[in-house]
């Protein structure tokens, strides 16, 4: 069998396809146990949180088991397989253990090193031990993956380079000012009552906010956090919980609200918070259109579709802001060939844009063009850009109400982002944030200890392959032992008992020492890569029946998982 995962995150995917994949903790269950239903695996789990979705299982075919999970996870996901399989990653063997030890260790994190990832992959663990899809390979593989995160984190400064989801998401609402001195004396909505709501309402506290208002669905966990923040000894906050009825009354008091439920559908949606400001300011909340003002020796969007022979795909760039089918993006990513039509095209004049001074743009655009051609001429393509030019946005006033969405799917309606006197900062402008925050050093660091850890639990995993085969193999010594103990009382059957013994441990020892450098030796050489081969041939060797092996293998992972389960409990 072999350790396969399937899956998407906020590297492979966008949060729009993140936030239809989501799993509720339901479909979590059911996709555990369909995928232990399905021929190729035989162990499951499932790590999902506000940022990836991995299906883990130990599976007998690798091309059967990618198919099997792929379509498992579009079926439960309710995104359809062709729309989802791009999004998707496969890693296989020490290349799934090397990710999952680096998602453990925050490497893989949108907040690089931020430690909440251990607490879910532990959930995962506890999930898939309580339904029993998790047996000896990913019960040791979850189980290493916690100690490798905490080793990572207390052997090295990786805490330095990353911070809590929700701390990250502070600053963002913040933009630049201290943590501590934006919070002080706010009023804040916390709506939730899981982990990350309750990490969401201390860290608050810690900032120095002044009130606390916890809204869950179920009133009593909703109690509890506020009974234990308002006893806490680092902070003097004023805390109380509310139902979810009060939200909407609750959000024209606050300041700052911060959303994380597992709520399939919003929960805030932009009319609510469109009351809750017109509730705060007395006057209607304004809306910011999403047409930039065009600052001087800025080109205004062009007309598009009306160009004849134009070389460029117009549709693939209709609707562009500030695009210009003249302009140097506009050609990016072309070979010297089209861009030489272009330029011709350019210089006969015959495109219809609407801009000004359109005459002095064209001659300065063709001779931008002219010169990007002879460079394509030479290194055969122009660079594409990667992001589009800048936009000079009309200025925004200061937030009335600052709003941080960690929940995925979204629980606060993204038209949020529209409204002036709103900022709101949610998964997908973390995530566009975080691709360009810096690095610690001690991530490297890190990265040593993961890859030293991935070939210390290859090679336990290869020799643990080898066991049951020893196990039987010394078995089937002990019967020959004992046959031929038994065989010596019938020729010999005036032997008293000391005499029986000490011929029985005599038989005993030469067999034992017979066996031990053997055994030795061949667990030492299975844990190395390529060893799985020794236990074929100690099989065939000693003519071992596979079925005694094959027990002893189930007998061992029955204790193995037993041990886990009382552990995780």
């Amino acid at each position: 069998m072999s350790l396969l995962v399937v899956g998407l995150s906020h590297r492979s995917a966008p949060v729009s396809v993140l936030e239809r994949a989501a799993l509720a903790t339901d479909t979590q269950a059911k996709l555990l146990q369909d995928t232990l239903a399905a021929e190729p695996a035989t162990e499951a789990a499932v790590l999902a949180t506000c940022n990836r979705i991995e299906l883990y299982a130990d599976v007998d075919k690798f091309h059967a088991g990618v198919a099997e999970l792929s379509t498992l996870l579009a079926q439960h996901s309710g995104v359809g397989l062709e729309e989802l399989t791009p999004y998707l990653y496969v890693h296989y063997e020490d290349r799934a253990v090397h990710h999952l030890f680096s998602v453990a260790c925050g490497l893989d994190s949108m907040v690089v090193g931020e430690g909440q990832v251990l607490g879910q992959i532990k959930d995962a663990l506890a999930t898939a031990q309580e339904l029993h899809t998790a047996g000896r390979l990913l019960n040791d593989l979850f189980q290493q993956a916690l100690r490798v995160g905490k080793r990572a984190h207390s052997e090295t400064g990786i805490d330095r380079a990353g911070q809590s989801l929700v701390t990250f998401g502070l600053e963002q609402l913040c933009a630049g000012a201290a943590v501590e001195a934006w919070a002080k004396g706010k009023k804040a909505l916390v709506i939730g009552a899981g982990s990350m709501s309750s990490l969401a309402a201390a860290t608050l506290a810690r900032a120095g906010v002044a009130e606390i208002v916890i809204a869950n669905r179920t009133h009593d966990r909703a109690e509890r956090l506020a009974q234990i923040l308002s006893e806490g000894d680092d902070t003097d906050v004023l805390a109380r919980a509310v139902p979810m009825e009060s939200v909407p009354v609750e959000l024209t008091r606050a300041d700052i609200a911060v959303s994380c439920t597992g709520a399939t559908g919003l929960v805030l949606t932009a009319d609510a918070v469109t009351a809750a400001v017109e509730g705060r300011t007395g006057t209607p909340a304004a809306v910011q259109h999403d047409v930039p003002a065009a600052s001087e020796g800025t080109l205004a969007p062009t007309s598009l579709g009306t160009e004849e022979n134009c070389p460029l795909d117009l549709s693939a760039v209709q609707g562009a802001s500030g695009f210009s089918v003249m302009g140097e993006a506009a050609v990016a990513g072309m070979n010297a060939a089209t861009l030489e039509q272009h330029a011709a095209w350019v210089d006969k004049g015959t495109g219809t844009v609407e801009r000004r001074d359109s005459r002095r743009m064209a001659e300065a655009d063709a001779e931008l063009i002219t010169a990007l051609a002879a460079t394509a001429a030479a290194i055969g393509r122009v660079p594409e850009r990667r992001r589009p030019e800048p936009v000079v946005e009309a200025p925004r006033p200061a937030p009335v109400l600052a709003l941080l969405d960690l929940a995925m799917p979204r629980d606060i309606d993204a038209a949020v982002h529209r409204l002036l006197g709103v900022r709101l900062v949610d998964i997908e402008s973390l995530a566009e944030a975080s691709a360009d925050a810096p690095m610690a050093a001690d991530v490297d660091q890190v990265r040593r200890i993961v890859a030293d850890e991935v070939a210390a639990f290859g090679a336990a995993q290869r020799a643990a392959h080898i066991t049951p085969t020893v196990v039987a193999l010394r078995t089937m010594a002990a019967d020959v032992v004992a046959g031929e103990i038994a065989r010596l009382d019938g020729r010999l059957p005036g032997l008293d008992d000391k005499q029986r013994s000490e011929i029985t441990q005599t038989v005993r020892r030469v067999v034992d020492k017979l066996l031990h450098a053997p055994t030795v030796r061949v667990k030492e050489l299975a844990a190395e890569p390529g060893g799985a081969g020794y236990a074929d041939a100690l099989r065939t060797l000693f003519d071992l029946d596979p079925e005694t092996v094959a027990s002893v293998s189930r007998a061992t992972d029955d204790i193995t998982n037993e041990n886990a389960e009382n552990r995780g409990r």
